[in-house]
């Protein structure tokens, strides 16, 4: 069988008395193809295709990637047309417009601006500053509401996780709301970046860490206890611990769960071997989110069907997933009541 077919076609698992949330999504990992056409065009850049079908193998995953690492290969197309802020801005809008097809009601997307801006020498806040006005942008037009997280890429090394950090500091008010660790998880372990987790802390950004993919379960326990995680991206690596596994229930840390994304990389071995119902079922606040949809070719309704079909989750299960993002997103209690009070108007 192959391990990314479709799931099957039948309704929605999506309960329409709850908004839709999607907790993890990369913006730089949702390029349009046609993006990354038009702005080779416009800026003369030579691509390895000139058309949709033949970028397709360069800028998406087919099949399985051999690791995180070879996953993360992909962004360097993505990378390429980042050439200026306005590029930027341009793909952090149509996120936004993506996410507005998708039915998704609040979205918290997340980019590292050095790692973006890294083939042109970008200035890591002006490339923050870039996402940030093309989401307002995108708000204005799209019946969503988005946040922003930035993200430390930990294996660009600790001076350009400082600035990358200081430019989330100096762009809280402009949408910013959280910071992240991302990148080589293995080889760059969490302890190379308390102090710098320390200072966001003080600044008031919320933390999200990456944890418990390419690193075994240790990684979660560090993120937590050490970097002071709120959240966990992925996290699926916990189900190795039940330590591990019970520290998350006690604090109430949600995981932020992208199942293809984790057969793409081979975190896990297929969709069969998923720990996604075993981590929900053992009460742990489970999440369902897309990660890098333009490089997994997916979508988070995707995600919620292979949860359904491919993971084996009841519909009272897919509930609980769904209305665990909304307790899990990063927005005080008056925007998680409204959001709740618009889907329920919908539903």
């Amino acid at each position: 069988m192959n391990t990314l077919a479709e799931p099957a076609a039948g309704p929605e698992p999506i309960a329409r008395d709850l908004p839709l949330i999607d907790l993890h999504r990369h913006l730089d990992g949702n390029v349009r193809l046609t993006t990354i056409l038009d702005l080779a065009r416009a800026y003369g850049i030579r691509l390895p295709a000139d058309t949709v079908e033949g970028l397709r193998p360069y800028a998406q995953i087919q099949g399985v990637a051999a690791s995180v690492m070879d996953f993360i290969a992909r962004f360097e197309l993505l990378k390429l047309i980042c050439v200026d802020e306005d590029a930027v801005a341009r793909i952090a809008e149509e996120n936004v417009e993506d996410a507005a097809r998708e039915g998704i009601d609040y979205i918290e997307l997340r980019c590292s601006p050095a790692f973006m801006g890294e083939r042109y020498g970008l200035d890591p806040t002006r490339v923050l500053a870039a996402v940030c006005r093309g989401v307002q942008a995108g708000m204005q037009r799209y019946p969503v509401q988005a946040q922003i997280i930035g993200i430390m890429s930990r294996h660009m090394g600790e001076e350009s996780c400082w600035r990358e950090l200081e430019a989330a500091i100096a762009l809280m008010g402009e949408g910013v709301v959280g910071v992240d660790l991302a990148g080589d998880e293995a080889n760059f372990p969490g302890t190379r970046f308390v102090k710098h987790f320390a200072r966001a802390r003080a600044a008031g950004l919320r933390i999200t860490v990456h944890a418990g993919e390419a690193a075994g379960a240790w990684s979660v326990r560090q993120a937590i206890e050490e970097l002071g995680a709120e959240r966990i991206g992925h996290g699926v690596r916990a189900i190795e611990d039940p330590a591990v596994m019970q520290l998350l229930a006690e604090r109430a840390i949600p995981l932020e769960v992208c199942p293809t994304s984790n057969v793409q990389t081979q975190t896990v071995s297929g969709y069969d071997t998923h720990p996604l119902p075993q981590l929900l079922r053992a009460g742990l606040r489970v999440t369902l989110n897309s990660d890098d949809p333009g490089i997994s070719a997916i979508d988070l309704p995707h995600e919620y069907r292979v949860a359904r079909d491919r993971l084996g989750l009841s519909a009272a299960e897919l509930r609980t997933v769904q209305a665990n993002a909304l307790a899990a997103a990063f927005i005080d209690d008056e925007r998680r009541a409204a959001l709740l009070t618009n889907a329920q108007r919908r539903g």
